[in-house]
């Protein structure tokens, strides 16, 4: 897999190329800039971008306003956002169009490479990822619109998290403790409050969950 690094912060640019070529993953391009991202993906083509937020001359929102530009002119490229910071607008804005493709990770809660570098390869595959913190502030606002997500149990409300996450059935009932068959359950009866639609793929079904929490 081919992956492009925009990271001001030289310490976290070569650290994270390190550790993802230690990973199997190919770092074809690292860059500084958002413009000097932009070139890179012309250029060399990646399957995945990983992005910072605030990037230079204003240190504001650069990286996110080059991932949507990219989003907008490759929709299959995968692009992963990493942020120290948590904001539910950049995170509605990149998950809007709702095709996958996309992950929004905090720095700081990365604490296993392993499961950093598979989120990484999901999303470059169409999937999704994102911080639990991330989910939870969506799902909070969700819940406070009114429009189902507060006729949900908690143990529904905790499946829902984990799917919008990006997760699969046979992962969260590893992370739950329960079998396959009871989160297969509840995810069906998340689909009758929400009025989703009903899909055995994992990407389109996360798609689904955040589309409805996006809009």
């Amino acid at each position: 897999m081919r992956v492009v690094i925009c990271e001001d912060e030289a310490l976290l640019r070569q650290g994270l190329s390190l550790v993802l070529q230690g990973e199997g993953l190919d770092v074809v391009g690292t860059a500084t800039t958002a413009d000097e991202l932009d070139v890179m993906v012309e250029r060399d083509r990646p399957d995945l971008v990983v992005t910072d937020i605030r990037m230079p001359p204003t240190y504001s929102d650069e990286g996110l306003v080059a991932a949507l530009r990219i989003r907008r002119r490759h929709p299959k490229l995968g692009i992963v956002v990493l942020s120290q910071h948590i904001q539910r607008r950049y995170a509605e804005e990149l998950l809007a169009p709702g095709d996958g493709h996309v992950g929004y990770l905090l720095k700081q809660r990365i604490s296993d490479i392993s499961t950093f570098t598979q989120d990484l390869r999901r999303v470059a595959r169409g999937g999704t990822a994102l911080d639990p913190e991330i989910v939870e502030i969506l799902l909070t606002r969700a819940q406070r619109l009114g429009g189902g997500v507060e006729q949900l149990t908690p143990r529904q409300r905790e499946v829902l998290g984990l799917m919008a996450e990006g997760r699969s059935n046979a992962w969260i009932a590893a992370h739950l403790g329960t079998s396959e068959r009871a989160v297969v359950q509840h995810t069906s009866n998340i689909y009758d409050k929400l009025d989703l639609p009903v899909d055995a793929d994992d990407h389109r079904r996360v798609r689904a969950v955040l589309h409805y929490l996006t809009h």
